[in-house]
């Protein structure tokens, strides 16, 4: 069982997961999803938090939504066919470069790419959390189960602001203004 410490912005990753253009009209309450990510992509961008981006099938599902993609700082992307990431030997190059054991995940389909990917990488003894709030689905109830049964499995389940404020750490921090600019 890995042991789950409070989030370090210098020991995390920020993973993103086929937050995709031909996608997104599917997915259930996808602007709230949409909000949540650039939230978190912004502050990432703010500690220099490294971010892998991927892209099931791209050709027929589009790119990363360009909002997004433009937020986040020093991405790289991974196009995938594999549900998870974990079985894409490039999502892998790019993976275990980064040496950082926290990941925290967002996108989707929460019960399809979102756990496939989550449950691998716990199985190779990752931290996980998923930022339930920046996960989606097209249907509700799966997005539900799928967050279940990632919790059962040793996955963190929390929010974006949570772990802003985790990566935060200190008020008296000067990147805390805007960081509080980003949440708001």
């Amino acid at each position: 069982m890995v042991s789950h410490k409070n989030l370090s912005a210098d020991n995390s990753v920020l993973l993103v997961i086929d937050i995709q253009d031909k996608l997104s009209p599917a997915i259930s309450e996808f602007t709230d999803l949409l909000g949540w990510a650039i939230k978190i992509a912004k502050v990432s961008g703010l500690f220099k938090i490294p971010s892998i981006v991927t892209e099931q099938y791209p050709q027929g599902l589009g790119g990363t939504n360009s909002l997004l993609k433009n937020t986040l700082i020093n991405a790289q992307t991974v196009e995938k066919t594999h549900f998870s990431a974990c079985n894409e030997p490039a999502f892998n190059a790019v993976f275990t470069k980064l040496t950082r054991s926290q990941i925290i995940v967002i996108g989707t389909e929460a019960h399809v790419c979102v756990l496939q990917t989550c449950l691998d990488l716990i199985a190779q003894g990752f931290e996980v959390h998923v930022a339930a709030d920046a996960v989606g689905s097209r249907n509700t109830m799966h997005k539900s189960l799928a967050l279940e049964q990632l919790q059962q499995a040793g996955a963190i389940i929390t929010s974006v602001e949570s772990i802003i404020f985790q990566w935060t750490k200190n008020a008296a921090l000067p990147e805390f203004k805007a960081v509080l600019s980003i949440i708001k």
